[in-house]
C-alpha cells in the first residue's frame, strides 16, 4: 500500500525517537504493522486475564471484589492517563510515545507473571494500562500521520481493528490453554515477545512530526481522581453497601469530576477541548464508544466467570467459547469500512449497536444447563455489532479533526471506550456478588438498555455529514 506524502508529513523532526535506534527508512507499512502489533498486546492481554481470573483468585487468593481490581486497575489507569498521552503523542512525537509506551508495556507484562500477592499483582497492572494509555491514541496517531489518503486510512483503520479481533479470537484461548496447562501467568509472559516484535518494526517507521502541546497537569489530576473515586465506590459499594469509605469516594469522584470541567473550561490550552463536543463527529463516537466496550468487556468478563464457575468448565474449555465469536468479529471488523463507503457511518454504527443488542438479549435467557452453541449463538452477534461499529466510529472521528489533533481525538474516543469497559465490570460484578445467575441477567439486559439507548442517539444526530471541527 503507497500513499503519497506531503513535504510537511514527511518532514524530520530530530532525533531516533527510540534509544540507540537506526535511521527509520519512513515505511508506512512498517508504521501499521507496529500500530496493529501494539493494539494486538493490550487486546490479547485483557481477554487472555479475564479467562485467568478464577485460576488467580485460586492462587493468590482474593475475593470477587479482589479479580474486579485486577481487571479493573489495567483500565482505570488506561482510561485516565490516555487524556494526557493524547497530548504527549503530538508534544513528542506519536513514534517516540509509542515506542516507550510498548517497552514499558512489555516489562510491565514481565512483572505481571513474577508476582506473589494480588496487591503486587494489581500494582504491575496499574503500570500495564498506564502504558497501555500511551501506546492506543499514539498508534492510531502513527496511521494517521502514514496514511493522510482519507481510503488508505480506513483501511489502516480496519487492519488495526482486525488485530484487536484476532486478539480477542486468541487471547482466551491462548489464555485458557496456558492457564490450564501451565499457569496464569504465561498469559502475561506472552506478551513479551510480541511487544519485541512491534518495537523492531517501529524502528523502521518514519519519525513523527511534533507540535507544542502543553500538558494540563491539574486536569490530570481531577480525572484521575474522579474515575479512581467513581470505580472504587462502584466496587466495594456493591460488595460491602454504602460504608463510610464508599461514601467518600462517590464525593471525590464527585468534586473531581465538577473540578475537571471547571478547569478545562477556563485553561487555555485544555487537556480535552470541550469545545470538541459541540461537532457530532466527535460526540456520537465518544459516547457510542463507551456503550461498545461497555457491553462487550462487561459481557466477557461476565462470561468468563458463568462458564468456570457456573459450568464447571476449564479455563482452556472457557476460552474455546469465545472462538466463534471472535472468528466471525475479526471479518466483520474489515467489512466495516466498505459498509461505510457504501451505505454511510450512521447506517454503519446503528446497524452494529442494534445487533450488539440482539447479543446481549439472547445471552441474558441462558442459564447452567443450556446446550454450549445455543449459548455460542447469541455470543455472536455480541461480537459483530461491535466490530460493524468501532471501525466506522473511530473514522469518523478521525476524520472530524485535522491531523494535528488526531493524537487528542484518537486519546479521548479511546478513554470513553475504556471508562466504559472499567465501570462495566465494577457494576456486572457487584451485581454478580449479590446472587450470580440474576445478576448475569441484570448485567446483560443492562449492556442491551445502553446499545438501544445510543443506536436511537446516533440514527438523530447522524442525519446530516459532522462538522468538521475549528
Amino acid at each position: 500500500m503507497s500513499v503519497t506524502r506531503t513535504g510537511t508529513e514527511s518532514r524530520q523532526t530530530g532525533g531516533s525517537g527510540l534509544p540507540g535506534g537506526p535511521e527509520p527508512a519512513g515505511s508506512p507499512g512498517a508504521a501499521l504493522a507496529a500500530a496493529v502489533l501494539g493494539f494486538f498486546v493490550i487486546t490479547l492481554d485483557v481477554s487472555g486475564v479475564n479467562v485467568a481470573l478464577p485460576a488467580v483468585g485460586d492462587d493468590l487468593g482474593g475475593s470477587m471484589s479482589g479479580l474486579q481490581w485486577v481487571a479493573d486497575s489495567y483500565t482505570l489507569m488506561f482510561a485516565a492517563l490516555m487524556l494526557s498521552a493524547g497530548s504527549l503523542s503530538d508534544a513528542i512525537g506519536a513514534r517516540r510515545a509509542y515506542g516507550w509506551g510498548l517497552a514499558v508495556f512489555t516489562l510491565a507484562s514481565l512483572a505481571c507473571g513474577a508476582v506473589t500477592t494480588l496487591g503486587a499483582l494489581t500494582a504491575a497492572r496499574m503500570v500495564q494500562g498506564s502504558a497501555a494509555a500511551a501506546m492506543v491514541p499514539t498508534s492510531l496517531a502513527l496511521i494517521r500521520q502514514a496514511f493522510p489518503d482519507p481510503d488508505a486510512r480506513a483501511r489502516g483503520i480496519a487492519l488495526w481493528t482486525v488485530g484487536g479481533a484476532v486478539a480477542i479470537a486468541a487471547g482466551p484461548v491462548l489464555g485458557g490453554l496456558l492457564t490450564t496447562e501451565w499457569s496464569w501467568r504465561a498469559v502475561f509472559f506472552l506478551n513479551v515477545p510480541a511487544g519485541l516484535a512491534g518495537i523492531l518494526m517501529l524502528l523502521r517507521a518514519e519519525r513523527s512530526p511534533r507540535r507544542p502541546a502543553p500538558f494540563d497537569p491539574p486536569g490530570q489530576l481531577t480525572a484521575v481522581l474522579a474515575l479512581a473515586g467513581l470505580t472504587f465506590a462502584v466496587i466495594e459499594g456493591g460488595h460491602h453497601g454504602l460504608t463510610a469509605k464508599v461514601l467518600v469516594a462517590a464525593g471525590v469522584a464527585v468534586l473531581a469530576g465538577a473540578a475537571f470541567l471547571v478547569v478545562e473550561a477556563r485553561r487555555r490550552s485544555p487537556m480535552v477541548p470541550l469545545g470538541l463536543f459541540r461537532h457530532r463527529g466527535v460526540s456520537v463516537p465518544v459516547v457510542a464508544g463507551f456503550a461498545c466496550n461497555a457491553a462487550f468487556y462487561g459481557g466477557v468478563f461476565v462470561l468468563s466467570l458463568f462458564f468456570q464457575e457456573q459450568r464447571g468448565q476449564s479455563a482452556f474449555s472457557a476460552g474455546l467459547m469465545f472462538v466463534p465469536m471472535a472468528v466471525i468479529t475479526a471479518n466483520f471488523n474489515y467489512l466495516s469500512p466498505k459498509a461505510v463507503s457504501r451505505f454511510g457511518p450512521r447506517a454503519v454504527v446503528v446497524a452494529g449497536l442494534l445487533v450488539g443488542t440482539l447479543g446481549c438479549c439472547g445471552l441474558a435467557v441462558i442459564g447452567p444447563d443450556t446446550p454450549w452453541w445455543l449459548i455460542a449463538l447469541p455470543m455472536i452477534p455480541l461480537g459483530i455489532g461491535g466490530a460493524l461499529a468501532m471501525p466506522a466510529l473511530t473514522s469518523l472521528m478521525l476524520d472530524s479533526v485535522p491531523a494535528e489533533r488526531a493524537g487528542t481525538a484518537a486519546a479521548l474516543l479511546n478513554t470513553s471506550r475504556q471508562i466504559g469497559g472499567a465501570l462495566s465490570i465494577a457494576v456486572f460484578g457487584a451485581l454478580l456478588a449479590a446472587d450470580f445467575l440474576p445478576g448475569m441477567r441484570e448485567s446483560l439486559l443492562l449492556a442491551a438498555a445502553l446499545l438501544t439507548a445510543n443506536a436511537v442517539g446516533a440514527a438523530t444526530l447522524l442525519r446530516r455529514p459532522p462538522q468538521d471541527t475549528d
